[in-house]
């Protein structure tokens, strides 16, 4: 098949479907690439580095529409490039068919075939293709770059001969995909961070990645806050008040906000009101991830960066993917490359669109002439998190200490009984064994006794690594072994040999799982 990706046409649009590195995939999948001069000189990609890659350099958009299969892009097509569909094309691109019911009749009409890259149904299978968990993620981490370019203060604290500075404080509002990215970035500079989100079950994780969780006061902020498919559902107007009220609290004392609210198939919820921008620090900054659905905060503008009455900057900028636009079409050009390794199963370049499968069908909005949007619950759907349990009620000093007494003596115990049993199972030892078996045996006790001490004191966390490097450093049987390989006896050498081979497996393989481990602690 032929795939081209022709130039973005969206106004301020850097992005392009399609790299060098993404054609030279889709190239061993069986498939032609094609691209539209100059579509992805704005991301960094010249039309040098495509021809590089065997990737056919076209003038214009009208002759790629014309010969190629499957057309890729980023955004959704205009009312031009839809007209230039014909039946049986492919057009793959970011499309919003809730948003955009005209648009999904005019694709219709043509007899074309649409995969929505923003339908990708959330479940596991799915995570590679899930372009819009790449572009979140993406505007999360931009999303503090545009705070700190915008803020007159470091974000870690610090103390210099000049005086002291005080780290700046953040309110991360969500913890999706983007929040999570935000919160990360915060972090790491240095920044005291705060986040919110309605499903409390994020919690655990907002404080791993050293955040402190904001929770309210309020019975349903118990309750699991999240829908099929991990995403936030509309709250109560109860809980909305008093999420409000918290942020009312919190807002005089925050230097840097970043929403991130949305909730599918709706406009962005107003979370950050006008009363709450006008009880912030001059020079506070507001950065609303979600302006192009409206805004979580009232006061923000799409497409613009404003200053507020008291002083507060607003950042309503749409396009923060497009701001890296190297990195973002890297991330979405691999999205794209692994949507069609699943509409190519043999790798031959014959694209088999099967409607059974769950991720191409939901993906898939127009088909053979059809609308098929809305797609049907998927067959292996997301699971919401588990609600959380009920916190265990507070003991009061005397019964902590009661406790503490009583499991003190249930752990003497204990030790007091296996020490007895111990020392009756040496004494019958001793009295038919011979001393020199004695001297080995009173050995392997003891390290059998010191090993489980150290490794019941080992953090939950780091069992595996410590199981994978356990392997290798047993392995030191094989001296055994090899010293056994000088008996004269033939089945003992056999033996011994084997016990080498499968002593060697746990060296090599213990260390090389140990490495490997490690490694993903590295960021090179």
């Amino acid at each position: 098949m032929k795939i081209g990706a022709p130039k973005e046409i969206f106004e301020g649009e850097a992005r392009v479907a399609m790299t060098p590195d993404s054609a030279l995939q889709l190239q061993k999948l069986g498939h032609e690439c094609f691209i539209e001069t100059g579509a992805g000189v704005r991301a960094g990609f010249t039309d040098e580095a495509y021809e590089a890659a065997n990737v056919t350099v076209v003038k214009t958009a009208a002759a790629l529409f014309k010969d190629v299969d499957f057309v890729i892009k980023v955004r959704p097509p205009s009312d031009t490039e839809v007209k230039r569909l014909k039946p049986g094309q492919t057009l793959i691109s970011f499309f919003y068919p809730a948003q955009n019911e005209e648009l999904l009749k005019a694709a219709e009409k043509t007899g074309a075939n649409v995969i929505a890259m923003d339908m990708v149904p959330r479940i596991s299978r799915a995570q590679k293709m899930d372009a819009l968990s790449s572009m979140a993620n993406i505007a999360g981490y931009r999303a503090v770059l545009e705070a700190g370019n915008n803020f007159g203060r470091f974000f870690t604290g610090q103390v210099t001969a000049a005086g002291k500075v005080p780290p700046a404080k953040v309110l991360v509002v969500g913890a999706g995909v983007a929040g999570l990215a935000a919160i990360g970035a915060s972090t790491s500079l240095g920044a005291i961070t705060y986040a919110f989100d309605v499903r409390p079950e994020v919690a655990e994780q907002i404080e791993s990645m050293g955040a402190e969780f904001v929770y309210l006061d309020f019975e349903e902020s118990q309750t699991d806050g999240a829908e099929t498919g991990g995403y936030a559902k509309p709250s109560s107007p109860e809980f909305r008040e008093a999420q409000l009220a918290k942020f009312r609290e919190l807002a005089p004392d925050i230097d840097i906000v970043i929403t991130t609210a949305l909730i599918p198939g709706r406009d962005a919820p107003v979370l950050w009101t006008k009363d709450m921008v006008e009880a912030m620090k001059p020079g506070s900054v507001i950065v609303d991830l979600a302006a192009e659905r409206g805004g979580n905060c009232e006061l923000t503008v799409p497409d613009q960066k404003i200053v507020s009455d008291n002083g507060v900057t607003i950042v309503g900028y749409t396009d923060f993917p497009s701001r890296m636009a190297t990195q973002s079409s890297t991330l979405y050009a691999t999205n794209i490359r692994h949507m069609m390794t699943d509409l190519t199963p043999e790798k031959d370049g014959v694209v088999v669109h099967d409607m059974e499968d769950d991720v191409i069908r939901g993906a898939t909005v127009a088909y053979q002439g059809e609308i098929t949007f809305p797609p049907p619950k998927p067959k292996v759907a997301a699971i919401a998190a588990q609600k959380p349990k009920e916190k265990a009620k507070e003991l009061t000093p005397e019964e902590k200490r009661a406790n503490e007494v009583a499991a003190f003596k249930k752990q003497t115990r204990n030790q007091v009984t296996l020490l007895a049993v111990g020392a009756i199972v040496l004494l019958g030892v001793g009295l038919v064994a011979p001393a020199s078996f004695m001297q080995h045996f009173i050995v392997f006790v003891l390290s059998c006794f010191v090993g489980f001490q150290v490794i019941w004191n080992v953090s939950h966390s780091l069992h595996t690594p410590l199981m994978a490097v356990t392997n290798a450093i047993s392995s030191i049987i094989i001296l055994g072994a090899l010293l056994q390989i000088g008996s004269g006896s033939w089945l003992v050498i056999v033996l011994a040999a084997l016990s080498v081979f499968m002593a060697g497996i746990n060296i090599f393989g213990g260390f090389m799982v140990t490495r490997r481990m490690l490694a993903m602690f590295q960021k090179s």
